[in-house]
């Protein structure tokens, strides 16, 4: 019989993100950061002149970022413990939106830190990309963990039967997203590990109790 399946996000799931991105922006690029309601494409300013910084460039900046400063990205409070006692249950895989090429980076960034799973990298919404690997592991019970929203729509409407937990461990980071349980396409936001430890492993104990 199949094992259940974890897909996990990295970025403030897995690995802070944001605020080490912030600190390089303002140290080496001149750039100083903000998240706020507006959201992350108005967050981002030129010190020099005040002006926001074009979504053109906002790219380049985040993809300078991922090609050379990983290493500045630490775990999140709790991850690395929370991922050994899951991959006791469960097998437990990576999707991450990052381009195809830093497949191989993430993984090796990820070991580093002492967190060894299978990475898979996607571009856009993750629901086709969740479906794949449903496919290609044919799980008995799948459970799906991001901190962004939209993906927990495109995860709800491709595959409904997924669990899905919303969790965006940076607390900067998190009163400034939308929430996926409240818009329904979530079955629970929780933003530590601490407390999604325990729901996780209720989740994949009920369903192996259904299974017996």
């Amino acid at each position: 019989m199949s094992r259940p399946l974890i897909i996990s996000d990295c970025d403030e799931v897995l690995l802070y993100m944001i605020t080490h991105f912030r600190d390089w922006l303002g140290q080496d690029q001149g750039v100083d950061f903000e998240l706020g309601a507006a959201g992350f494409a108005s967050a981002m300013r030129h010190r020099a002149t005040g002006k926001l910084v074009e979504e053109q460039e906002m790219w380049r900046l985040l993809n300078l970022f991922f090609d050379g400063q990983m290493h500045r990205q630490t775990p999140v409070e709790g991850a690395v413990g929370a991922i050994a006692e899951l991959t006791a249950h469960a097998d437990v895989v990576v999707l991450t939106n990052l381009k195809d090429f830093r497949q191989e980076a993430r993984t090796r960034q990820l070991a580093d830190h002492g967190i060894n799973l299978k990475v898979y990298t996607n571009q856009g919404p993750k629901g086709p990309a969740l479906k794949a690997i449903l496919d290609e592991y044919a799980p008995s019970h799948a459970i799906f963990i991001d901190d962004i929203a939209q993906h927990h729509d495109s995860v709800s409407v491709e595959t409904p039967h997924v669990d899905r937990l919303h969790l965006c461990a940076d607390p900067e980071v998190a009163v400034h997203i939308d929430c996926a349980h409240e818009a329904g396409h979530a079955h629970a936001r929780i933003d530590d590990w601490a407390s999604a430890l325990p729901w996780l492993l209720d989740r994949l104990h009920a369903e192996q109790d259904n299974i017996a």
